[in-house]
């Protein structure tokens, strides 16, 4: 039997944060902290995601991890729900990662798929279903099931998401990133005629409003790191069906997301460093190799579009 605590209903703007570094490549814990503080103390973000994607998990040791884990609880726990990303191509080290975090306090999980399903895990579904399921039995936290682009080997089909959802209690949510939105919509329509509430968080960052109208339950993204107050008010636009305003939201996120997330790719988060150092809410803007710094003239490029948009004066 699936251990299960109190259930957690997870809606609204979820940021995953953005990890400072050092000179030294180590974890700059001052600006961590006045990061998280900045987050949680933005109206309406009502979680934090750490250890994913934007704060380069892949170059964190297991005791990186769980330090990040302990900062953010001194700085978030009580206001906030803080959301731990299980980031373990072997299903073990992600199991000894859940376990570090329900003991260190975590209120939920975030489990990203194995690079091992990289090689045909479609044909495989069961593979991707007992990964979840092994971890779930490991802890009592809720579980958010992360959903790669339908053109990754990553991917989690329709049918296999549906039976997640359906037979393994302690997953709540999924951070829907499919990259494609008539994908989008069928996973949100399937996962909603569920006896259970699945919340639905959209991860399509450079496409908010379509996925949001389509439905959402809430936005998880490492954009919002840089613009919660925006991905807040989009939110609540649609929430509201002011659509006009909606429109207007999205007109003005659009060229920011196409600056970040532009090719390459991987860059985008190295990108929403450097701007959080020219609004002044970084000292500095250092990423851990394989990652580079961007060059000059991206810098410029990227201090443009702040000015653009109006979030960083001239």
């Amino acid at each position: 039997m699936i251990r299960l605590r109190p259930s957690l209903v997870l809606s609204g703007v979820i940021p995953a944060n953005l990890l400072p570094f050092t000179p030294y490549l180590e974890i700059d814990e001052k600006n961590y902290r006045k990061h998280l503080r900045y987050l949680v103390n933005t109206e309406g973000v009502n979680g934090i995601t750490i250890n994913g994607h934007a704060a380069e998990v892949a170059t964190l040791n297991f005791e990186e991890q769980q330090y990040c884990l302990n900062v953010a609880i001194d700085e978030v726990s009580g206001k906030v729900p803080v959301i731990f990303g299980v980031y373990s191509d072997g299903t073990q080290n992600a199991i000894r990662l859940a376990k570090m975090a329900e003991k260190e306090n975590a209120n939920c999980l975030l489990v990203f798929p194995s690079t091992v399903y990289d090689y045909g895990s479609y044909l495989r579904p069961e593979m991707a279903y007992n990964h979840i399921a092994k971890i779930a039995e490991a802890t009592s936290l809720p579980i958010i099931v992360f959903v790669y682009p339908i053109t990754s080997g990553l991917h989690i089909r329709t049918e296999n998401l549906v039976r997640i959802g359906a037979e393994i209690d302690n997953v709540i949510a999924i951070k829907e990133w499919s990259n494609d939105i008539t994908v989008y919509e069928r996973n949100y329509r399937e996962l909603k005629k569920l006896d259970k509430n699945i919340s639905v968080l959209t991860s399509f960052s450079k496409a908010l409003l379509p996925s949001l109208c389509i439905g959402a339950d809430g936005i998880l993204s490492g954009h919002g790191s840089l613009i919660a107050d925006l991905q807040v008010a989009l939110f609540n636009a649609v929430k509201n069906n002011d659509l006009i305003e909606g429109r207007n939201l999205a007109k003005k996120i659009y060229p920011l997301a196409q600056a970040f997330y532009k090719e390459p790719f991987l860059d985008m988060h190295n990108r929403m460093k450097e701007a959080n150092v020219m609004l002044g809410r970084f000292d500095s803007a250092y990423v851990r190799p394989p990652l580079q710094p961007v060059t000059s003239r991206e810098r410029e490029e990227i201090r443009s579009v702040l000015v653009s948009t109006g979030l960083l004066l001239a």
